[in-house]
């Protein structure tokens, strides 16, 4: 039975503001089609100009928020996940907030006042073909593992029984990953930890290293699993290897083994657990459809875990990843819309 406060998220909470520009509107601000920066300077005031001159639309961004988003759309009842991560105290937050909300996840959201909330411009040309991210993490560097133990948010932990976190948080707070995931060691319960990016896992080596004896699911793409057995030496580029390497890598709780699970776009998904590998075929959608792809990797997360958290089997579990992303994939941004009408069979 899914109850409130299954699973909690902890990442980096980023408001999207999505909107249609012309290629001047790149030139302007030194920005590439197809590409994804992090903002400096001379980026700061386009954020304000797309709300105030292009029509942009607000949505709830970031990787883990995302994934917790999708889950909660899955799961039709609300409040289920719990996300955390820190804002700022701005407008900015505000509208993160309420737009977050209204996909039923619980915010527990850290607040600073030494940054503005974290923004990530989506700007689309050519009639929805190109994209360019230009993202701003500003507030949610600032989270601390202080925010964990404040007596309300200390309870939510307590009672859940799933946790995911991103690598993208290793970059702001290894100590309250760490801190989760002893937690769950302790008490049995679910840790799941996603690679993120290629470079984390060469620049982040050391704190993705002490998180990984605590993870119970490990989810990752082809490129992230590669670079991931570049940077600790696991001698192939296979990824089968690759992954059957990393689930037996050295794991703390040893009531349950170690999953991995590695995402290929159109290919098939692998399911790495019990010494054995599992394809699972991908759907490959005509071109004309894909719209974009950005929020590929957070919906397989999210359809995942929420038939995980209801005691699916993992091949129910991994065909809802894949029915969510192929979903997502379909539109702009990571949005849906409707009813979800997966049906595992």
């Amino acid at each position: 039975m899914c109850v409130e406060g299954l699973v909690v998220g902890i990442g980096n909470p980023l408001l999207d503001i999505s909107a249609a520009v012309d290629e001047d509107f790149l030139k302007k601000y030194n920005l590439k089609a197809n590409d994804a920066i992090l903002a400096n300077e001379e980026h700061k005031p386009l954020y304000d100009e797309l709300i105030e001159q292009y029509n942009a639309e607000f949505i709830a961004g970031g990787s883990v928020q995302n994934t917790m988003r999708v889950a909660q759309w899955l799961l039709e009842k609300p409040k289920v996940a719990i996300y955390m991560g820190c804002v700022g105290k701005d407008k900015y937050s505000k509208i993160l907030e309420e737009k977050a909300r209204e996909s039923g996840l619980n915010v527990k959201y850290q607040y600073t006042d030494q940054e503005c909330t974290g923004t990530c411009a989506v700007l689309i040309t050519d009639n929805g073909k190109h994209r360019s991210l230009c993202a701003n993490l500003a507030a949610a560097n600032c989270f601390s593992p202080a925010h964990i133990e404040v007596p309300e948010n200390r309870k939510l932990i307590d009672d859940a029984q799933y946790f995911y976190v991103s690598g993208f948080f290793l970059t702001v707070s290894p100590e309250t990953i760490q801190s989760v995931a002893q937690h769950a060691f302790e008490n049995n319960k679910v840790f799941a930890m996603n690679l993120s990016a290629p470079f984390l896992c060469e620049f982040f080596k050391k704190p993705m290293r002490a998180a990984l004896p605590y993870v119970d699911i490990l989810f990752g793409n082809e490129t992230e699993a590669e670079a991931f057995s570049k940077a600790n030496d696991l001698g192939t580029t296979d990824l089968k290897e690759i992954g059957l390497k990393i689930s037996n890598m050295e794991k703390i709780n040893t009531k349950r083994k170690r999953i991995v699970i590695i995402t290929q776009g159109a290919h098939p998904v692998l399911l790495v657990k019990d010494g054995a590998v599992t394809e699972f075929p991908a759907v490959k959608l005509p071109e004309e459809k894909v719209i974009d792809t950005n929020g590929a990797g957070d919906a397989f997360v999210g359809g995942f875990l929420a038939q995980y958290i209801q005691d699916h089997s993992l091949e129910v579990c991994i065909k809802c990843g894949i029915w969510a992303a192929t979903k997502i994939i379909q539109r702009s941004g990571c949005t849906y819309e409707g009813k979800p009408d997966f049906a595992p069979l």
